[in-house]
């Protein structure tokens, strides 16, 4: 399935490469169909707390390794990844940094997600791409797949855009957007048993204002 855009509203803090706001909404020209392999995922609140250690997950369609491309046929890849805090991020971060290099700082709007030893992350080809986390009953999207410091590697887990830290910007965007919040029980359905879409836009984010195929869908096969 393929879904044309019809615009990308880029957040205009965004300033390079690891920085803040690495965040943009994706406008489609027509609502999407969902069926059992594609379905929308829930936009969180600022009431929503994604607690250190709570396994969510990954996708994309990105390389596997530093090392190797993904090969043909290209099928969706997923990693359950836990939630690292803000201050033991910044603290791996801060190990074996190359002595011409500035140590990252992971921002107020970021979010670490995966293992301080390596070997399972996302990887290029993924940035834009979601971090989707079960909350009570509902998938909720906690963050926009934005950076790291090469793939799997040990002390550099992976660094996404906090999607809570971006509501009002969102908000403005799409004011009639339903957020889910942290009280509720469940996801809101229309009379049809879907979740409600707002317009021809999605309920997902993509980094860098990258277009691809269902960057606005969260589809595990």
């Amino acid at each position: 399935m393929y879904a044309r855009v019809k615009r990308v509203k880029s957040n205009p803090l965004y300033q390079g490469m690891a920085s803040s706001a690495d965040v943009a909404l994706v406008e489609l020209e027509a609502p999407v169909t969902f069926n059992n392999y594609i379905l929308p995922v829930c936009v969180p609140d600022p009431s929503v707390v994604f607690e250190t250690g709570m396994n969510c997950w990954v996708a994309g369609w990105g390389s596997p390794s530093e090392q190797d491309h993904l090969p043909n046929p290209r099928i969706l890849q997923k990693l359950a990844v836990p939630i690292i805090d803000t201050p033991k991020c910044n603290l791996l971060y801060s190990k074996d940094s190359e002595s011409s290099f500035q140590p990252k700082t992971i921002k107020d709007d970021m979010l670490c997600a995966g293992f301080a030893e390596g070997k399972k992350d996302a990887c290029k080809g993924d940035s834009g791409g979601p971090l989707v986390c079960l909350v009570g009953q509902s998938w909720l999207q906690a963050g926009v797949i934005s950076w790291g410091e090469g793939c799997a590697r040990r002390n550099r887990p992976g660094v996404y855009i906090r999607v809570t830290s971006h509501h009002n910007w969102i908000h403005r965007i799409i004011p009639e957007l339903q957020f889910q919040r942290a009280s509720s029980g469940g996801q809101k359905r229309d009379s049809r048993g879907q979740q409600p879409l707002s317009r021809n836009f999605a309920p997902f984010l993509a980094a860098h204002a990258i277009l691809l195929v269902l960057m606005a869908l969260l589809t595990f096969l």
